[in-house]
């Protein structure tokens, strides 16, 4: 067996395993618990209200489009089976990101760590931003390349995977 071989193995097992909103969710506990565990790192934020509530705004307006234009479109909006696409979505927010929903969902998690007032918490953001670029947006595209071809390349070079 090549050198590499059974790591790569492993690593692609985990793809398209665990849906974004458990991964999510799992942050949320997470960046919470840090929170928790060490009040000596909270941070004040001013009108963090007013922060937090923004945060949720944003998410929603970029969020509920972007499933609305899935819906529209008659293709799935689930996580787990890209290659189930039935069309390549790419007019309202598709314009200005390729992953609205992901955007939406760090917009969410920005606003727990805004309202835990926790360093350790922000951990959380960035630790999304890997896992879903690694284990969910990679195979997405695997999958999407391989049924919408250049189209999709077309599509990528035009618009940012995040923002």
């Amino acid at each position: 067996m090549p050198t590499g071989h059974r790591k790569d193995t492993e690593v692609k097992t985990l793809e398209l395993k665990i849906p974004p909103p458990v991964v999510a969710i799992v942050l949320v506990a997470l960046m919470w618990f840090l929170a928790w565990l060490t009040p000596s790192l909270s941070f004040e934020l001013p009108a963090r209200r007013l922060v937090v509530w923004a945060l949720v705004l944003c998410a929603l307006c970029i969020g509920l489009p972007a499933t609305t234009a899935f819906r529209r479109a008659r293709t799935t909006v689930h996580p787990m089976h890209p290659e189930q696409a039935s069309t390549l979505v790419t007019s309202g927010v598709y314009r200005f990101t390729r992953n609205p929903m992901y955007v939406g969902i760090l917009l969410l998690l920005a606003a727990v760590a805004a309202h835990l007032g926790s360093v350790l918490a922000l951990l959380g953001l960035p630790a999304f931003v890997f896992w879903i670029g690694r284990f969910q947006i990679a195979p997405e595209e695997r999958a999407l390349r391989a049924k919408f071809g250049s189209a999709y390349d077309d599509y990528t070079r035009a618009v940012r995977r995040w923002l």
